[in-house]
């Protein structure tokens, strides 16, 4: 099986308390995960961008997969991380880039297409279109912080995303957290943005509710379902990438089975075991 992920490569400074740790981020997680599910035949092409200063962070994960489509440029994006207890947590961007160069000659070589939007500016709408006219596989697009706006201070804040319908046409399963689901449309309650969704042809929402697990809302004989799986009460010590260790498993394990609810499953049970510090 072939792979394309797609998403910027961010530096992370995480204040947690009076803890203060660099790491780093954004794409970083989802090829994490996937180097640790993915069979010894799989292929895991990733396009992204590094720079001289903080590459040696991510050569790690990065050194395991095809960057043949990896750009260089000179300084990626640094993100300030502030987590507050039974919050979501704050988030400053520093020296953020724009789209990503993505030089892929023949899309139908992969098996599926993994974006997230680490910076909501991983790829634009027209690129997006581009794909998905070129290519007839599974899209799958983590939202992420493509939900955040900007205000005068480089905070990132919730906002209703500009044109959100037009990318979902484009998409084949979208994943949102239970705050970035109401950044989609202009609709008061969760199941009437799946539908919504799902009307637009979307065929699987994932939405992932922290430490009480996540809810999948898909078509079943031509009818609306939703399946919610809650995950184990563990004291979240690496709640940063959580979310895309889950998409990175979900994806992976649909394209493989076509099947929602065991899809679901191991994406729960690869996220407790991240969030243990145990994968």
């Amino acid at each position: 099986m072939r792979l394309l992920v797609i998403g910027h490569s961010v530096f992370d400074v995480i204040e947690e308390g009076l803890n203060i740790r660099k790491s780093p981020g954004g794409i970083f997680y989802t090829i994490y995960a996937l180097n640790k599910i993915k069979n010894k035949e799989d292929e895991i092409f990733l396009c992204s961008c590094f720079d001289d200063e903080t590459f040696h962070y991510f050569e790690s994960e990065f050194g395991k997969v095809n960057i043949s489509l990896l750009n260089k440029i000179e300084k990626i994006s640094r993100v300030n991380l502030k987590h507050l207890p039974g919050k979501e947590r704050i988030e400053k961007y520093e020296n953020l880039n724009q789209a990503i160069d993505i030089a892929v000659t023949d899309y139908n070589i992969f098996d599926g297409i993994l974006i997230n939007m680490i910076t909501g500016f991983d790829i634009t709408l027209d690129q997006l279109k581009d794909i998905r006219a070129k290519f007839s596989g599974p899209i799958f697009m983590d939202v992420h912080t493509f939900s955040r706006g900007f205000d005068e201070n480089q905070l990132r804040n919730f906002r209703l995303i500009p044109e959100f319908e037009n990318w979902a046409k484009c998409l084949d399963l979208v994943q949102v957290n239970q705050r970035e689901v109401f950044t989609l449309f202009r609709l008061d309650s969760e199941t009437d943005i799946a539908a919504k969704l799902l009307e637009l042809g979307v065929k699987v929402l994932c939405v992932t509710k922290g430490n009480y697990g996540a809810k999948v809302y898909y078509e079943e004989d031509k009818e609306a379902a939703s399946l919610f799986i809650s995950a184990k009460k563990l004291e979240q010590a690496l709640s940063v990438g959580c979310g895309d260790v889950f998409g990175s498993a979900f994806f992976y394990n649909y394209i493989r089975s076509k099947d929602v609810r065991l899809s679901l499953q191991k994406a729960i049970q690869i996220s407790e075991l991240f969030v243990a510090a145990k994968f």
